[in-house]
């Protein structure tokens, strides 16, 4: 993929304990995006996503709203790097 982008999201407000890691593993699987999202000691999920510059900003215009019972009060994001097949959870750092 040659416009391939990779951008690093830091996701804050009620985040934790209302599955959004589960909801945007679906997502990205949906999206076709790479990458991974986990919780952070911090209370925030971070997630990298890669994929086209449309499919990057898809899943990032999705963690603005997360799943139902999310509140999301701000996305940061950043660029980022690696190489990404699939999209995964981890655990919590």
């Amino acid at each position: 993929m040659t416009d391939r982008v990779t951008r690093r999201l830091a996701i804050r407000g009620v985040v934790q304990g209302v599955g959004f890691r589960y909801a945007m593993q679906r997502e990205a699987e949906r999206l076709g995006v790479s990458g991974y999202v986990c919780n952070r000691v911090d209370g925030s999920v971070e997630a990298v996503v890669q994929g086209s510059a449309a499919q990057v900003e898809a899943i990032t215009a999705w963690a603005r709203r997360g799943p139902r019972s999310a509140r999301v009060a701000q996305v940061e994001a950043s660029s980022a790097e690696g190489e990404y097949r699939g999209f995964e959870g981890r655990p919590t750092y």
